[in-house]
């Protein structure tokens, strides 16, 4: 739904922030959460300081929602599925999903992870599904060697991306 595309793309949006390049970010140099290296992906050209939410939206929207069906995951869950994707990668973010409700993790979320999808909040409802898939995103970001550094910016995230995204379910 693009209702929740926007609402969902705008809490990214704040969570990264502006432009980034920090030496021990592995991503390199972003502006508004968009590598240098998916930008120029997507056909970019300007400069990464001077990117605008109107440079990187289609970005978001083709390569990370409409990658990760957004518009077909639940409320709520479609938030972190993306915001998971946008910060790790979105074939990362289908693998755990996937993981998470026991079929197939080959990132890619097709009919079969939809069906086993909806089996899985059918068994133990949207909010424990949620909890369940940001507790994998929690121990991912622990595991991680730059969690020192960047860890308590990344907890935060998933701490607020769990509530907004309880918050939404309808």
């Amino acid at each position: 739904m693009q209702a929740n595309y926007d609402k969902c793309l705008k809490t990214i949006l704040h969570h990264e922030g502006g432009y980034v390049n920090h030496p021990k970010d592995p991503g390199g140099e972003t502006n508004l959460g968009v590598t240098k290296r998916v930008y120029e992906e997507f056909g970019g050209t300007k400069d990464m300081k001077d990117l605008t939410v109107e440079d990187v939206a289609p970005i978001y929207k083709k390569g990370y929602w409409d990658k990760m069906k957004g518009d077909e995951l639940p409320n709520g869950l479609d938030l972190c599925v993306f915001d998971f994707g946008v910060n790790a990668g979105p074939g990362r973010s289908a693998k755990y999903l996937q993981t998470m409700i026991g079929t197939v993790a080959d990132g890619g979320i097709g009919p079969n992870t939809l069906a086993k999808l909806k089996e899985y909040v059918d068994a133990k409802g949207l909010e424990r599904c949620i909890e369940d898939f940001q507790g994998a995103r929690q121990t991912y970001y622990e595991d991680l060697s730059t969690f020192a550094t960047f860890g308590k910016g990344w907890t935060r995230r998933v701490d607020e991306t769990t509530e907004l995204a309880l918050s939404m379910i309808s």
